[in-house]
């Protein structure tokens, strides 16, 4: 066997697709009983109703160099709203994310320019923006003006400086809705690195959601793999290396403290020591639910989105964070809302509805979310609690046990700071590289880090073909190109 890959989730074949196209023999090896990892759809609630397990709705889907390069657009349908997020406030009020930048400043009022300058050169940069994003940090920028103005943003949204350019509070609750998706303290640089990414993909291409759910990605990469030669076994775990001996090449898409146990007196004491200073973040709370109609917001145009960020002003999310960084769980906690059979409804029965929904709560807790999140949607949706029909939760813990990646519940597998950036999960300009022969590390905490974006894993497989096999081409991912 040439090459084995440990974990079939977006990352793990992503690096094994890369492997299989350049004409190697990969094995991928996954725990659970079916491939999918944070990006799998699974029956949560009631039988019909499909929910997604992590992940839910994929920017990064269009943004990705490696999904642009697979061609993942000819391979899953995917389904892209108008209004890419939206954020509910008190009496009625929203602040609402259409794709189209203007029709959005033309929606926040006296913000509406404020809001469109410091997005719009981000938003025609948006393939710059994923190109500097989507790899270690340590790297030259090939567009050097767009990471300057990046940055300089970021300072801006990523300090206590993040109110000045607005009077209103739409715009900034807009802004602080998708930074607070870094599960991290707001204000801070790194959150709003990732809230200017994500917004700058919501006015470019759009959040798109892929029809059938997340688990059509995963399905895509499958059918490739087995069409290049590739064997995937799942209910298989490895808990060690010395299982993957017969490989010359093993890939790993698990977590550095994975990678240590994994490893075990064969790891270097320097490269130990430097994964176990590698930090773990705070958590989610999932809580899904199956509904008899739509959720009733009261803005109309929350109706029409397929994310909607729940927590009100940017006062309000900021607090809601910062108490879960301080080890405690909100009253009003930040929810995170995806509603996809708004424009999937395969995903349910005839007329019915499914409900994805993430809360952050302090690392490796037990408490049970459902009636705070449950009551938060109330809040800006009178009558939500009439629609449930079943409800699915789970605590950080139970996240944690579901997936050993999610450590403690941490869905970023580790904390996503600017630190961490620089360092994931060690400073190196080949991160994915490790002093170990053959072993490479393809997993989100390594760079880019978190997201349905398969990058962590394509990187690993292109060093990996570097330095074990003499090949610096990439392999054609397109249908019909590389080896079989």
């Amino acid at each position: 066997m040439d090459a084995v890959v440990v974990g079939a989730g977006p990352n793990g074949l992503a690096g094994a697709v890369t492997l299989a196209r350049a004409g190697l023999k990969v094995r991928v090896y996954e725990r659970d009983e079916r491939a999918g990892g944070g990006a799998a759809t699974r029956e949560l609630t009631l039988p019909g109703f499909a929910h997604d397990v992590c992940s839910a709705v994929h920017p990064l889907a269009f943004a990705s160099q490696f999904f642009d390069a697979f061609r993942l657009r000819e391979r899953v349908e995917f389904a892209t709203p108008a209004v890419s997020f939206a954020q509910p406030l008190d009496g009625g009020r929203a602040g609402v994310a259409y794709r189209d930048l203007d029709a959005t400043a033309n929606g926040l009022g006296r913000d509406g320019r404020a809001y469109a300058r410091l997005m719009r050169p981000l938003a025609e940069r948006a393939t710059h923006v994923a190109e500097f994003t989507g790899s270690t940090l340590l790297r030259i920028p090939r567009h050097p003006l767009t990471v300057a103005r990046f940055g300089l943003s970021a300072a801006e949204q990523g300090t206590p400086l993040w109110n000045l350019r607005f009077r209103g509070e739409a715009a900034p609750a807009l802004l602080t809705g998708v930074a607070a998706h870094s599960i991290l303290a707001q204000p801070s640089l790194a959150g709003a690195g990732a809230g200017l990414t994500l917004t700058a993909y919501a006015h470019a291409e759009g959040w798109p959601i892929p029809v059938g759910g997340s688990q059509a990605i995963i399905d895509a990469l499958v059918d490739d793999l087995r069409a290049h030669g590739g064997e995937l076994v799942t209910g298989h775990d490895v808990t060690s290396l010395d299982e993957l001996d017969d490989a010359r090449v093993a890939l790993l898409d698990v977590t550095p403290r994975a990678l240590v146990r994994m490893a075990g007196g064969r790891m270097p004491a320097r490269y130990r020591r430097a994964l176990s200073r590698f930090r773990y973040g705070d958590a989610v709370a999932k809580v899904d639910f199956a509904l008899s109609e739509p959720v009733p917001w009261t803005h109309a145009e929350v109706r029409r989105t397929g994310t909607v960020h729940v927590g009100g002003t940017r006062a309000e999310m900021a607090f809601a964070e910062n108490e879960v960084h301080g080890g405690r769980h909100p009253e009003r906690p930040y929810v995170l809302v995806s509603q996809p059979t708004l424009f999937d409804p395969s995903r349910a029965p005839a007329g019915a509805h499914t409900l994805w929904a993430y809360t952050h709560v302090p690392a490796g807790s037990t408490v049970d979310r459902r009636e705070a999140v449950t009551a938060q949607i109330e809040r800006f949706a009178p009558g939500f609690r009439d629609t449930i029909v079943a409800v699915g939760s789970r605590t950080a813990a139970e996240v944690a046990a579901h997936n050993p990646n999610y450590v403690a519940g941490d869905i970023a597998a580790g904390a996503p700071d600017l630190r961490q950036l620089l360092r994931r999960p060690t400073l190196s300009a080949d991160p994915w590289r490790t002093p170990l022969p053959g072993v490479y590390l393809a997993t989100a905490s390594a760079s880019p880090g978190p997201g349905v974006h398969g990058l962590a894993g394509w990187h690993a497989a292109r060093s990996a073909l570097r330095h074990e096999f003499g090949v610096r081409e990439a392999p054609d991912l397109s249908p019909g190109g590389g080896a079989s």
